[in-house]
């Protein structure tokens, strides 16, 4: 009997599946691996990162968002004008939000062994973004349009970092990703 293409393709593609014991490690294993480094938390031995590393990118993060945070806020309390209710609102919100990227990412720096960094002092030096005060509306829109599209390409780059090497993080960055392109678009419409 013939064997049509799509017979031969499945059975190649289940010859190319490997063996789960090559790569699964025993229920024992795992469980002896856990009880031996109970005190390290989440981060097990197979971390393939550099934890110590990994933690300082992440704190430049939270710097960044702090600094939104804060940067929004002022924003979303001096603006003025005809039209300045609205903007101020959408500031607030998009403050909220930066602000919860910083809670989320300060959970990830503490489950990777590392202590966020809230130093007032420090939090300006490790920014991406600047906290600028503005006199317009436009001006406000415009440098919180800049601090978006810093944090964008900021978070693809650290993405790449995180990559297959820590799915947890670039997950949590990934969703942090989106937000800040849905505040970037959301600033460019109120320009136009």
């Amino acid at each position: 009997m013939l064997k049509t293409a799509s017979q031969s393709v499945k059975k190649n593609q289940t010859e190319a599946v490997a063996d789960p014991s090559d790569f699964l490690s025993s229920v024992k294993t795992l469980r002896a691996r856990a009880r031996k480094h109970i005190e390290e938390g989440a981060m097990t031995g197979d971390y393939k990162l550099n934890a110590k590393a990994a933690v300082n990118v992440l704190n430049d993060a939270l710097a960044t968002e702090l600094v939104c945070t804060l940067r929004y806020r002022q924003h979303s309390f001096v603006a003025k004008g005809i039209n300045s209710e609205p903007i101020a609102q959408e500031f607030l919100v998009h403050s909220n939000e930066e602000l919860a990227h910083a809670d989320l990412i300060a959970k990830r720096i503490v489950q990777l062994g590392g202590e966020p960094e809230f130093n007032p002092g420090k939090i300006l030096q490790k920014s991406h973004a600047e906290y600028v005060t503005c006199d317009t509306l436009e001006a406000m829109i415009r440098e919180n349009l800049v601090a978006e599209r810093i944090a964008v390409e900021s978070y693809r780059e650290m993405i790449q970092y995180f990559a297959e090497h820590d799915p947890t993080t670039r997950a949590m960055l990934e969703g942090i990703l989106a937000m800040e392109e849905t505040h970037a678009d959301e600033l460019a419409d109120l320009l136009n």
